[in-house]
């Protein structure tokens, strides 16, 4: 029997509690299943440390910090000096997840780009990608971007029209694909998964969180990758080793893995 196509979780909150009771037995099955490396987003700077410390515990873990816009009530004055501090200490693989989320009604829009741009201004001074989280405001985040050069990223869980995708492409961005693709009612997801070119797309779970398909209603987990490759090479009518090999030298290339 071949071993599996390798492949990188661009995506994955693997340090949270919902995998405290399994973990090792998770990282073991997605081993088996070909996820050679995963990146491990930060939501605040309470879970950097334990994030830190699992990616340095296990091979193939990489930290990304950041202070995520839903949760600004958790996040302090001095995370922004410490996530400076933190980076010149030890240089995570990005900044993440950051961005702007206009789908919550309850999370005040002023207050989530001053922390947007803030935290890609720090990007930007220590040359590190960026991985996004953005729902209802990718015109709002385009054009922060353009304003703010930056070294490319990650537009995670990307669900944006083909034209928004297309000026990531042009800022030097890639698109995160999940569970999502995998479902046949995603018909506008799977129109744009098929009108990308192979080199935007990387493969994410957002696990515990936007399981597949065939886990419709479980925690999520990274074991669960070839899932979505499987959906994105079925769309696209592509042979899944090849497309696993492209997604995998994108992530790698984006991220300096």
């Amino acid at each position: 029997m071949s071993a599996p196509p390798i492949l990188i979780d661009t995506h994955c909150h693997l340090d949270l509690a919902d995998f405290d009771a399994d973990r090792n037995v998770v990282l073991a099955r997605a081993r088996e299943a070909g996820v050679t490396d995963i990146v491990l987003p930060a939501i605040t700077a309470a879970g950097w440390s334990d994030l830190r410390r699992l990616c340095a515990g296990e091979p193939g873990l990489h930290p990304a910090l950041g202070l995520h816009p839903v949760y600004l009530d958790e996040h302090g004055p001095r995370d922004l000096d410490a996530l400076e501090q933190a980076i010149a200490a030890a240089p995570p693989v990005a900044i993440g997840e950051i961005g702007l989320d206009y789908f919550v009604a309850d999370v005040d829009p002023e207050r989530q780009r001053v922390l947007f741009e803030a935290q890609l201004a720090i990007a930007q001074a220590a040359d590190l990608p960026v991985l996004l989280h953005v729902r209802k405001a990718h015109d709002q985040v385009l054009a922060i971007l353009r304003r703010m050069r930056l070294s490319g990223g990650i537009a995670h869980a990307f669900n944006g029209s083909l034209q928004q995708a297309q000026q990531y492409l042009e800022l030097g961005f890639v698109l995160g694909f999940g569970g999502m693709v995998t479902f046949a009612r995603s018909s506008r997801l799977h129109r744009l998964a098929r009108a990308l070119p192979e080199t935007a797309i990387v493969l994410e779970t957002d696990a515990p969180d936007l399981t597949v398909a065939a886990h419709q209603g479980e925690r999520n987990s990274p074991e669960y990758l070839p899932d979505v490759l499987a959906a994105l090479a079925d769309l696209r009518g592509e042979d899944p080793t090849a497309l696993a090999a492209q997604t995998t030298a994108n992530a790698r290339a984006v991220l300096k893995l």
